[in-house]
């Protein structure tokens, strides 16, 4: 049977059941920071098992929400796309593909080949169970008043426009660290329920800290925004394009030490840990993006220390 008529054959299945299952927990036998991923390494660290799929893809972990993998295509692979989203390919066949937070139980991973045949891959994604809070009084603020929304406008823009730049770092093929250390005062996708209404999820991982603490970048990277004054929320915002389609986002810092268009090298120091913008003390929340994908940073490195 042709690869397309075998995949295509899954999908079925995948509404049925996990067509990838759950990753064993990632090694924490993790490698120098300054490490470069590349071949086989570049599948099985950190992200668990190889598991290979009807079209020869190869993925590492399993789909799970807020997760980034890590792919290797073989050779006739000229495009991918997951749900309809382009999936940036490297020269080698190798990529990444991320899971929204709230990403639906089955997605289609669709695989074009030189020769013209096209192979959807189903991928059944697990859910995560997500901290929740329920708060008896309705959330504060009410509606934005017109002052704030004329402010806010403009920094939105900003975000928006910084994540539509690309570079060519090579920051996504290494292991991810920590940008700063301390206790982790937040984790990704935990929401508060204000009187039955939920309030948005936090999209990070925050590290509690003393002012003027150091930032360091995770890993290579382009600068793609330095803010040059405090955002109404983020505070003094910093972003970095690490390529392939996946950026992190550092706020509420003291200071921000790099400049935009700048490259920073994985443990170089970046920023400052502080409590602009909105925040109630000292602390650094880290967020990452894939394409428009929100992905947990906590997956991607060992745990605090190691």
């Amino acid at each position: 049977m042709a690869r397309g008529g075998i995949a295509l054959s899954l999908i079925a299945a995948a509404l049925a059941g996990p067509a990838i299952g759950q990753a064993a927990p990632a090694s924490q036998d993790t490698p120098s920071a300054a490490t470069q991923a590349s071949g086989p390494d570049f599948l099985t660290r950190p992200f668990g098992a190889v598991r290979p799929l009807t079209s020869g893809i190869r993925l590492s972990g399993a789909p799970v929400q807020g997760a980034l993998l890590r792919g290797t295509a073989p050779r006739g692979v000229v495009g991918l796309d997951l749900d309809g989203v382009k999936v940036p390919l490297a020269e080698d066949g190798q990529f990444l593909l991320g899971f929204n937070r709230d990403a639906p139980p089955l997605g289609v991973l669709t695989v074009s080949f030189d020769d013209g045949e096209v192979v959807s891959e189903p991928l059944s994604i697990e859910p995560r169970s997500w901290r929740r809070e329920f708060i008896a009084v309705a959330a504060r603020g009410g509606v934005p008043s017109e002052a704030f929304m004329a402010r806010r406008k403009p920094e939105l823009e900003l975000i928006a426009s910084a994540r539509l730049r690309s570079s060519d770092s090579a920051g996504w093929r290494q292991p991810f660290i920590w940008p700063a250390t301390g206790r982790v005062s937040g984790i990704f996708g935990s929401q508060r329920i204000y009187a039955g209404e939920p309030g948005s999820f936090h999209s990070g991982v925050d590290v509690a800290g003393p002012v003027g603490a150091p930032v360091v970048a995770p890993a290579d990277g382009v600068v793609i925004l330095a803010a040059q004054s405090p955002f109404s929320l983020e505070g003094n915002l910093l972003m970095i394009d690490h390529g392939m389609g996946l950026n992190s986002a550092f706020l509420h810092l003291s200071s921000i030490d790099v400049k935009d268009g700048e490259r920073v090298r994985q443990g170089q120091q970046i920023g400052r840990i502080g409590a602009t913008g909105r925040a109630t003390g000292p602390h650094l929340h880290w967020s990452m993006k894939w394409n428009e994908a929100r992905i947990d940073p906590q997956m991607l490195v060992p745990p605090m220390g190691q």
